[in-house]
């Protein structure tokens, strides 16, 4: 079997992947904006369960908690668990991982803004959700957007963990080739697929960094 057929094989679970990719990024992205306000919140108990679901979320593995979202509700309430689940498992333990690493880099970002920007946009009248979103959060995408790739980067590479949950994406189509097949090709074909994908999404970030370059 060749390359080309190879992928031909695996476009099915490179859509399924970049399928992982994007809705993560749409479920974690604002989910980490809301847990970032908690853990910066003033009340102690508040901050204290955000802090906690932050520090298990990092210091945990993803694929273990991938696993205990999908065999929890069976082990736990004793739930049936169905083929459908699959993705939704990944979909859930993807965004609530993610959404503790961007909660910590959005954190990062708006304390480190100068207390004299929230002053000044008072002094004009502005309500404290108009300051936020107008004036601070922008300037506060601008800052962390960095960071930010790095974590999507990270993100396409680790949509290939659903294989141990046997979610039919890109890296378990390949993983199940090279086994049928005797051959180190299909796991080429899978190194190619995320180089590309990254490189695409390293060429598009930089590209929103630079239109944001006005914030300077």
């Amino acid at each position: 079997m060749t390359l080309v057929e190879i992928f031909q094989q695996l476009l099915p679970g490179m859509g399924r992947s970049i399928g992982i990719f994007f809705c993560t990024l749409v479920l974690s992205l604002p989910l980490g904006l809301l847990v970032a306000f908690g853990r910066m919140s003033k009340f102690r108990v508040v901050q204290l369960i955000f802090k906690a679901y932050i520090s298990i979320m990092r210091g945990t593995p993803l694929m273990l908690q991938l696993m205990v979202v999908y065999f929890g509700p069976y082990f736990i309430f004793g739930i049936r668990i169905t083929d459908s689940y699959r993705l939704y498992a990944v979909l859930i333990a993807f965004a609530i991982n993610y959404a503790a690493y961007f909660a910590e880099i959005y954190r990062g970002g708006i304390e480190s803004m100068p207390l004299g920007q929230y002053e000044a946009a008072q002094l004009l009248g502005y309500t404290k959700m108009q300051t936020f979103f107008r004036i601070i959060l922008p300037q506060v995408i601008k800052r962390i957007l960095p960071s930010v790739t790095n974590e999507v980067i990270t993100l396409v590479k680790d949509t290939s963990l659903s294989f141990a949950i046997a979610y039919l994406e890109m890296f378990t189509m390949a993983k199940a080739l090279a086994a049928a097949q005797r051959s180190v090709l299909p796991y080429i074909a899978a190194a190619i697929f995320y180089y590309i994908f990254n490189l695409l999404v390293a060429v598009i970030m930089e590209k929103l960094e630079k239109k944001l370059a006005y914030y300077r």
